[in-house]
């Protein structure tokens, strides 16, 4: 039976307090052809130790330090020593179920490549997870089960960034990490989509998820809601727009004037739609606000709803949808 490597990318900063159960998690996975690129990002505590006395127990882990500084540049530091024929990303302060690598593996051989294998996630914190993540956990799952997570890629990251692998060559035809794009998860998540990957739909719990005051995703400016919003705007532009369909934003509240200015910026024009009466018939940077049902007025429009309300946003998809407006073609939720 074909036992193909695969390679394991890993950068740690700081996580010493969470290092061993991840490590212990990838050491008992079922399926032992791997090796593990694992990159310290100049940790200041125990991590590298903890790192090295594994390596000392295991040489499929190969212990590197990042010449540069960040996650983008010990992950490309990683998979520049890497030699597998698959590749994949952990979080060194998360827990793999222990058939993770055997089971998405055994999609990709099924599937072939340009497919991408993913698996459902559980959120977990010593200190109780909020309801933010709680959210999130269910949306991004609800998407993996059918498969369907690029259909929703413009309101968040819809590829969980330590549960993916692909075949090598499928992963240098979308850039690999030579990106300098942060957030690199959902520009990752992008060019993914961009080079038309197909998503394999999977009902298997492969990843524990830990969240904690120190993650990145929440300490690091590269993750702040400013550069999530910029990337949408620019991957829309380039991806999705089509500049002879009139476009719309559809909402005005902090969102809504963030996208009008990302666009205002790039010097696309655009229809400002709400409901808000107080709004409707003033001027937000100098563009009218216009009461959403102008948008039947308007030849084959496509609008970006930026309306944060989840049930704001199921009366706006069934208002849509009863005007015979397509996801992903007419309409895109930024949130």
């Amino acid at each position: 039976m074909d036992h193909p490597l695969i390679s394991i990318l890993i950068p740690y900063k700081n996580t010493a307090d969470f290092l061993s159960a991840c490590l212990k998690s990838i050491v008992a996975q079922t399926y032992a052809h791997w090796e593990l690129l694992i990159v310290n990002d100049h940790s200041q505590d125990d991590s590298a130790a903890i790192v090295h006395a594994f390596a000392e127990d295991d040489q499929r882990i190969k212990c590197l330090e990042n010449a540069g500084s960040g996650i983008i540049d010990a992950l490309r530091k990683a998979y520049d020593a890497s030699q597998g024929q698959y590749v994949t990303r952990m979080d060194s302060d998360d827990i793999m179920h222990p058939q993770k690598l055997e089971l998405m593996l055994k999609d990709l051989q099924k599937y072939g490549q340009k497919h991408l294998a993913l698996g459902l996630v559980s959120y977990f914190s010593e200190s109780g997870v909020g309801d933010g993540f709680k959210s999130y956990e269910s949306w991004l799952n609800a998407l993996t089960r059918n498969g369907d997570n690029f259909k929703e890629i413009y309101k968040e990251c819809v590829i969980p960034s330590p549960c993916w692998m692909l075949h090598r060559a499928d992963f240098e035809a979308c850039g690999a990490f030579r990106s300098n794009t942060y957030p690199e998860d959902y520009d990752l998540a992008f060019r993914f989509y961009k080079k038309g990957l197909t998503c394999i739909p999977s009902d298997q719990l492969l990843h524990h998820w830990r969240d904690h005051q120190n993650r990145a995703s929440r300490t690091d400016a590269h993750y702040a809601e400013n550069s999530f919003l910029d990337l949408k705007v620019r991957y829309f532009l380039e991806l999705n727009h089509e500049a002879s369909r009139p476009l719309c934003i559809w909402g005005a509240g902090k969102k809504g004037k963030s996208v009008a200015k990302l666009l205002q910026a790039k010097k696309v024009s655009f229809h400002w739609l709400c409901d808000n009466p107080k709004k409707i018939g003033k001027h937000i940077y100098e563009v009218l606000l216009q009461q959403y049902q102008d948008v039947e007025h308007l030849a084959q429009p496509q609008i970006i709803v930026a309306v944060a309300n989840p049930e704001a946003q199921q009366e706006i998809k069934s208002y849509l949808k009863k005007h015979d407006k397509e996801a992903m073609e007419d309409y895109f939720f930024f949130c």
